[in-house]
């Protein structure tokens, strides 16, 4: 069958078998082959020593002839009157049964004397054995005669009559063909087999079975031209359809007679002994392949295959993760004892590395928490300097608008302190977008508001470098299905980093086309570009282009790696090219792109809680100092009033006194903890309707969600964006 495989153990032991059996085919095939043609020349071997055993016992017959018609011309009788010869050969016909007649031809061919009486006279001058016999002067085996004298199938053998060296007259001994085969009745051959006597022309003078309907007759032409020939033995299809061989014999010298015996065998009783022997032969192979197939299927089945699935089950199990699981075979020597001492073996020790991978990766996940918990930490830390310092340098812009070089420097501190508060959210976010805990939180979003709110939030750099942002986003709105924060993110990373690497006056060029169900976004600048080598990892952590010794560009090399993190979140490609140095780079993301539109923009919820007045007590708790000092003195050149207080438990007695409109609140107290206390303070009465903030230096989500959850109803990280909190108070002295 086209395309079989031996898919199966069972059947491939069964073409092992029959690998090994298949010389002994061979050899069994070709000594039945050679065995019978052992046989054929054996039988032509033999067959010709019985055509020449029947040709010696017909010769010798005629030789018995020969002697009595010699003996008969000695005698003076056979030539005296006819009565005494007539007696004379009557009496050797009596005692001659195989003979018919006997009898004395003159030499004008009348038969003048004859062992049974005429009833007509006869003449036999124009019979060939009588003239062969006058003119060759010995004894003649006639051809075959149908007798005028006694009405019969015959031969007439002749013998002449010398007297003083002249032939006087021609004896004569005529044989019945009926019993000419009774001198060949000693020979057996198989059944089937013929025996056939042909005379001198080659007509049938004697067959053996079936005399008297071949009497006078030919045979077929193919096996009486073997006869005349004298060719060895030869295989023949006779008339019968019955393929003989034949092999010839001449009766006696050419002297004696010119009477030749062929015998054919048939070719199946001449190989009937070879192929019985070869059926023997051929019976005990199937018997041997039978069995031998018999051992493959079941006894491989027992002694190979069961064992082999076991160790086969067992391997899936391991596979699976059953690292416990054992073959249970019992070991030996062979080699699937081997293998499941191998399999047992690699089980325990996979096991063994489990535990020691589980414990290992325990290991890690302590060490991940403990790195975790540090950045957290190294965050916090870091925010809280860098709070009073970015909420100086505010105070300072507005108490001293008149001076410019204070404003001027101001304002440098506030972009620092801008610049450092990205690079502690990059190393925050990196950490957690790696180990797969950021959760999109999907809607439908229009990518082009996304890129103008990227672009609103990098214009600062590119005003400060003089560069050209052109935005080409397009007619139509391309709406993706995606986490609007992480993709302002991703869009202002892609911004913000063809800003830092565009020289001052360069040119940066973001474009948003849609096309086969796919959003491309594409940030393009004409800035220092990059190398082959580095626009393969550019997206690697803290892969970086090369810099000025300076590092005016300044950053981590975080914010690209993180933009194909969260482009991968989101089902998308990014992928970045480059002419070379020089010659500017180009960033491109595709995302697949959502068919549905945005919903109606929902009313603006009602505030939560309504002030009575601009002028609002602000109670400020942070164990910074500094940081604490700061914000109140900002709230109070914004005109608020402010308390401050150092620790929770100040903070409980501050609430109770002055009851606080607005209570901003660090997370990290050296007594209560922040999401503890403003639970405490809603409890307070006259505090029901204030408003909680917490102001603080962890900037995890989790960390938000569990203040949110505790009772604070907004969330902001050191340092402090005093914009957006004046704005938030603003909105809610205004509802």
């Amino acid at each position: 069958m086209a395309g079989f495989q031996l898919v199966s153990l069972r059947w491939r032991l069964l073409l092992l078998v029959a690998l090994a059996i298949a010389p002994l085919i061979a050899l069994t095939i070709a000594a039945g082959v050679r065995e019978r043609s052992h046989a054929m020349e054996g039988a032509q071997a033999n067959l010709q020593r019985l055509a020449n055993l029947a040709a010696a016992n017909e010769a010798q017959s005629l030789e018995g002839a020969r002697q009595i018609l010699r003996d008969l011309s000695s005698i003076p009788a056979v030539t005296g009157p006819p009565t005494e010869c007539n007696s004379l050969l009557a009496n050797i016909l009596y005692k001659n049964e195989d003979y018919v007649n006997f009898g004395l031809i003159q030499m004008n061919g009348n038969v003048s004397c004859s062992a049974v009486p005429m009833t007509a006279p006869v003449n036999l001058g124009d019979r060939t054995h009588f003239k062969r016999a006058i003119s060759e002067r010995r004894f003649i085996a006639g051809n075959y005669v149908f007798g005028r004298v006694v009405r019969k199938h015959t031969v007439n053998l002749t013998y002449p009559i010398v007297r003083a060296d002249a032939v006087v007259g021609v004896l004569f001994a005529a044989i019945d063909l009926s019993n000419l085969d009774r001198f060949v009745a000693d020979i057996e051959l198989p059944a089937g087999s013929l025996m056939w006597t042909l005379d001198g022309e080659g007509t049938v003078i004697s067959r053996r079975p079936e005399p008297a309907n071949w009497f006078g007759k030919h045979m077929d032409s193919a096996a009486e031209r073997i006869a005349a020939t004298g060719q060895g033995p030869t295989m023949l299809t006779d008339p019968d359809g019955v393929e003989r061989l034949y092999a010839s014999a001449r009766v006696g010298k050419s002297n004696l007679s010119d009477y030749t015996v062929l015998i054919g065998v048939p070719r199946d009783a001449i190989l009937a002994a070879a192929l019985h022997d070869q059926r023997l032969a051929l019976a005990g192979l199937l018997t041997t392949v039978l069995l031998a197939a018999l051992a493959a299927w079941y006894g491989g089945n027992i002694l190979v295959l069961r064992r082999v699935r076991q160790l086969a089950v067992t391997a899936d199990l391991i596979a699976s993760g059953s690292l416990s699981t054992r073959t249970g075979l019992r070991y030996g020597t062979e080699e699937i004892s081997q293998l499941a001492r191998s399999l047992d073996e690699m089980a325990q020790a996979l096991e063994r590395k489990e535990h020691e991978r589980d414990a290992a990766q325990a290991h890690l996940m302590a060490a991940d928490q403990r790195k975790d918990e540090f950045l957290a930490m190294l965050a916090h830390e870091l925010r809280n300097p860098l709070a009073p310092i970015s909420a100086g340098a505010q105070l300072l812009q507005l108490s001293q608008a008149h001076d410019p070089v204070v404003v001027r420097t101001a304002g440098i501190i506030v972009r620092q302190v801008a610049h450092m508060t990205r690079l502690i959210d990059d190393l925050l976010d990196v950490s957690r977008v790696t180990r797969g805990l950021v959760k999109l939180e999907r809607e439908l979003v229009d990518l082009g508001s996304v890129v103008a709110d990227a672009a609103e939030q990098i214009a600062p750099l590119v005003t400060r470098k003089h560069q050209r942002l052109e935005l080409d986003l397009g007619p139509h709105a391309c709406m993706v299905d995606g986490d609007r924060k992480r993709l302002v993110q991703i869009c202002g990373n892609l911004i913000n980093n063809a800003a830092k690497y565009t020289p001052e006056g360069g040119q940066i060029r973001v474009t948003l086309t849609h096309g086969a169900g796919r959003v491309r976004l594409s940030v393009t600048d004409d800035g220092i570009g990059m190398p082959p080598e580095l626009v393969g990892r550019v997206f690697d952590l803290f892969a970086q282009g090369e810099r000025d010794s300076d590092r005016s560009q300044g950053g981590l090399g975080l914010g690209l790696a993180l933009v194909k993190t969260l482009v991968l979140l989101h089902g998308g490609t990014v992928y970045a090219s480059s002419p070379g140095l020089g010659l500017g780079s180009t960033f491109t993301i595709e995302l697949a792109r959502s068919q549905a539109m945005p919903a109606a923009p929902a009313p603006a919820a009602a505030p939560q809680r309504a002030m009575p007045a601009q002028r609002r007590r602000c109670l400020v708790v942070d164990d910074n100092v500094d940081a604490a000092a700061t914000l109140a003195m900002f709230l109070e050149t914004a005109g608020h009033e402010a308390v401050i207080a150092h620790n929770g438990g100040e903070a409980l007695v501050a609430a109770r006194t002055l009851r606080p409109a607005v209570c901003l609140l660090d997370i990290g107290l050296p007594d209560i903890n922040g999401n503890e206390l403003v639970a405490r303070l809603r409890r307070l009465d006259g505090m029901g309707q204030a408003l909680f903030i917490a102001v603080t230096g962890y900037g995890r989500k989790e960390d938000r969600e569990q203040s949110l959850a505790a009772g604070f109803d907004h969330y902001f990280v050191k340092p402090l964006d005093t914009a957006a909190l004046m704005a938030m108070l603003e909105s809610q002295t205004s509802g």
